[in-house]
C-alpha cells in the first residue's frame, strides 16, 4: 500500500512545480521567485565645454574615398570670353549731303553696296545756284585780267568752295576760262555705299543726305559684358577676335566702355577696335572676343572645390585625422572659368576636397558652421 502513496506525492510535487513556472511566465512570480533586473551603467553627459566645441568646429567624416587637391601657385593670365556683333567704325562713316538744291543728270553710283574710291565721281548734277556761282567766278577772272581786282576773284572763289564745288572743277575754270553747266558729285573717302537716296532724274534739296559711304578697313566689335565682369576689365590687356566661318584671328584694341547699360539685357558694352585685314569681317557678324591679362604667379583653387552660402565662400579643409574635413571660410576672387584666386584663408600646400558639393553635411549646416 506504500507504492501508490509515493506515486501520488511525486505527481503532486510535479504539478506544483509546473504551476509555479506558469505563474512566473505570466509575470506573477512570488517574492521569493522574482528575477533580478539588469542595471545598465549611465552614460555620462557631455560637458558644456564639449558642446561649445562641437558648435565651433565640426568635422565631416565621409564613408567613401574623397579626392583632394593641394593649394598651389601657378603662373596664369586671367582670361575672359565675351560675345557681340561687328559694327562699322563710326569714324569711317561718311555722309554725302547736298550743299545746294539741284537735279541728278547722270548717276554712276547706282546700286547699294557698290564699292567706291576716294575722289570718284558718284553723280553729275545740275544746280542753277552753282551754275550762277561758276559764271560769277569766270566773270571775276576776266575782269581781273583787264583791271586787277584780287578781292573780287577771291570772294567769287570762296563762294564756290562754300557750295562744296570740287577743287578740280574750280581749277578747270581758271585754266580753260570756260564753265561747265553740270557739277560732279565726288566721294570724300573710299568705302561701300550703305545708303543711296537718289536715282537718275531725281531732284534734291539743300541739306538732304544723298549717300552714306562706309569704310570697313577698320570695324568695331561691341562685346556684351555682365556687371560682375566689369571689375576684371581693368586687368585685361590683350584682346583677340574670332568669328565662325573665318579661319583667322584678329587682334583688337580696347577702345571704350560705354557709360550706360542695356536696360533690356542688363549688360554693359565694350567697344573693341579691329584692323579688318582684307575686309573679312562684315558688319552684322556675330563674333567672340577673347581677353587675357599679364601672366603672374597666383595662389589658385579649382572652382569645384568651393561652395557659396550666405554670401560667403567655403572650402572643406583636410584635418590632421584621415577621412575628416572641416568647413573653412575663405576670401576668393574669380579668375576664369576653372579657378579662383585665393586672397585669404588658405596657404600654399593646404589640402582641400576637390568637389565641395559632395561634402555638404547636414550636421554641419544645423550647427551653423557653414
Amino acid at each position: 500500500m506504500q507504492k501508490p502513496t509515493t506515486i501520488l506525492l511525486i505527481a503532486l510535487l510535479a504539478a506544483t512545480s509546473a504551476y509555479a513556472e506558469m505563474k512566473c511566465e505570466a509575470g506573477k512570480c512570488g517574492a521569493a521567485m522574482e528575477t533580478p533586473k539588469k542595471i545598465l551603467p549611465k552614460t555620462p553627459e557631455k560637458t558644456k565645454q564639449e558642446k561649445t566645441l562641437r558648435t565651433q568646429k565640426v568635422t565631416v567624416k565621409q564613408l567613401f574615398n574623397v579626392i583632394t587637391t593641394r593649394i598651389s601657385k601657378k603662373v596664369t593670365a586671367p582670361s575672359q570670353v565675351n560675345y557681340g556683333y561687328i559694327v562699322p567704325d563710326e569714324s569711317k562713316v561718311f555722309d554725302i549731303t547736298a550743299w545746294y538744291s539741284g537735279f541728278v543728270v547722270e548717276l554712276y553710283a547706282n546700286t547699294h553696296y557698290q564699292k567706291v574710291k576716294k575722289g570718284e565721281v558718284l553723280a553729275k548734277v545740275y544746280s542753277p545756284e552753282v551754275y550762277k556761282a561758276k559764271q560769277d567766278y569766270l566773270n571775276a577772272l576776266n575782269f581781273n585780267a583787264k583791271r586787277p581786282s584780287p578781292s573780287m576773284v577771291k570772294s567769287s572763289r570762296v563762294k564756290l568752295q562754300l557750295l562744296n564745288v570740287n577743287e578740280q572743277e574750280i581749277k578747270a575754270i581758271e585754266e580753260t576760262k570756260r564753265v561747265d553747266r553740270y557739277t560732279d558729285l565726288v566721294t570724300p573717302a573710299s568705302g561701300w555705299i550703305f545708303e543711296k537716296n537718289i536715282n537718275e532724274g531725281s531732284s534734291f534739296k539743300s541739306g538732304s543726305r544723298l549717300f552714306e559711304i562706309v569704310d570697313t578697313g577698320t570695324v568695331w566689335l561691341e562685346a556684351k559684358l555682365y556687371p560682375n565682369e566689369l571689375e576684371k576689365l581693368n586687368t585685361l590687356m590683350h584682346f583677340t577676335v574670332r568669328t565662325e566661318g573665318i579661319d583667322t584671328t584678329f587682334k583688337a584694341e580696347k577702345s571704350l566702355l560705354y557709360p550706360r547699360l542695356d536696360p533690356k539685357e542688363a549688360t554693359a558694352t565694350l567697344r573693341l577696335l579691329i584692323e579688318n585685314r582684307n575686309e573679312l569681317l562684315k558688319p552684322g557678324m556675330y563674333a567672340t572676343a577673347y581677353a587675357s591679362s599679364k601672366e603672374e604667379a597666383r595662389l589658385l583653387i579649382p572652382r569645384t572645390a568651393v561652395i557659396r552660402k550666405n554670401g560667403q565662400w567655403y572650402v572643406f579643409l583636410a584635418t590632421e585625422f584621415k577621412g575628416e574635413y572641416e568647413p573653412l571660410k575663405v576670401e576668393l576672387k574669380p579668375l576664369d572659368n576653372q579657378y579662383f584666386e585665393v586672397l585669404d584663408g588658405l596657404k600654399e600646400g593646404d589640402e582641400v576636397v576637390n568637389n565641395a558639393l559632395f561634402m555638404m553635411d547636414s550636421d554641419a549646416q544645423i550647427n551653423g558652421v557653414y
